[in-house]
């Protein structure tokens, strides 16, 4: 299947993504989102009064994101522009990009902006009452460390679920090791010539604002807190699990930062890409349910449905 939605060849973007409590710790994920699309759109001489859509996607909260998109754009510089704010936690980024196709597909809209943000780094600590609890007190939860412990459907963690896989595959710690040397090695190579691939999307050097956004705090060269490993060093881990497989050299760590795409008509998006020669289309989206506790298995029986 073909969309009539496309992709402006280059008005795509990202910034650096920093480990956690590192270099954009300090930034609110949304109103850095939306400083950050400000100054690429105008650098893609996009104006933002063509927007008639948006969509943004996040995973963990932060203050005032009650008000999502429309609070988003208005920020951005595209008062106009209304849609939907999703959280999906892994599925997020793919959920929100068919929200704007659907929306071009059916004719609702020509051009729409969607966005992903999150910061890890600093999680909220909520609370959630309970006047009828034991002397009126009621529950806590820490949104980032709480969740990635524990699924609240089976009770297990996110560990556990790749572990459950692995198993179930027969894919063990020597198998999970070469896959993390052979992605960093793909990485590096986007750092090659100065990083050339990373600055067909993200503008470098990435100059990281203040809480305020009206100075420049620092400037990042790339990502934050990429770690390179040795064969020699990944088999000197133990597995995190008594039992296990995954070891701390198989993870990605958590991140913050943000990423936007464009989505439009393919009359639009000829007029807005960078080179109009070069159409982006989308063919396809699909989602799949497995098993509890093993979702990493879910994009198989997802792409097979596409």
């Amino acid at each position: 299947m073909t969309y009539k939605a496309e992709i402006p060849y280059g008005a795509y973007w990202s910034t650096p993504f920093a480990r956690w409590q590192g270099s954009l710790a300090h930034l609110h994920s949304v109103e850095f989102a939306a400083h950050v699309a400000r100054r690429e759109l105008a650098k893609r001489k996009i104006d933002s009064r063509r927007f008639d859509y948006g969509v943004l996607g996040f995973s963990v909260p932060q203050k005032h994101s009650f008000y999502g998109l429309p609070w988003l754009t208005g920020m951005a510089g595209a008062p106009q522009v209304g849609g939907p704010t999703l959280m999906q936690a892994c599925a997020t980024g793919v959920r929100t990009l068919l929200s704007a196709a659907q929306e071009v597909e059916v004719g609702m809209a020509s051009t729409a902006l969607v966005v992903n943000c999150d910061r890890t780094s600093n999680g909220p600590h909520l609370y959630y009452p309970n006047p009828r609890g034991p002397g009126g007190t009621g529950l806590a939860e820490d949104w980032v460390m709480d969740n990635f412990g524990c699924d609240p459907l089976g009770g297990h963690s996110m560990l556990k679920t790749a572990e459950n896989v692995a198993a179930g595959h027969g894919i063990d710690t020597a198998r999970q090791h070469e896959v993390v040397l052979r992605r960093e090695q793909q990485y590096r190579q986007a750092l090659e010539n100065d990083s050339a691939f990373l600055r067909r999307f993200m503008t470098l050097p990435f100059e990281v604002p203040t809480a305020n956004f009206k100075k420049t705090l620092s400037t990042l060269a790339g990502d934050e807190g990429i770690s390179q490993s040795t064969p020699e060093g990944l088999a000197k881990l133990r597995p995190v699990m008594d039992g296990g497989s995954v070891t701390f050299g198989g993870q990605t760590h958590p991140a913050d930062g943000n990423a936007a795409i464009v989505v439009a008509t393919r009359e639009v998006a000829r007029e807005m890409a960078s080179n109009p020669k070069i159409a982006v289309r989308l063919h396809g989206f699909g989602q799949a349910r497995v098993a509890l506790a093993r979702m990493p298995e879910a994009t198989v029986p997802a792409a097979r449905r596409r």
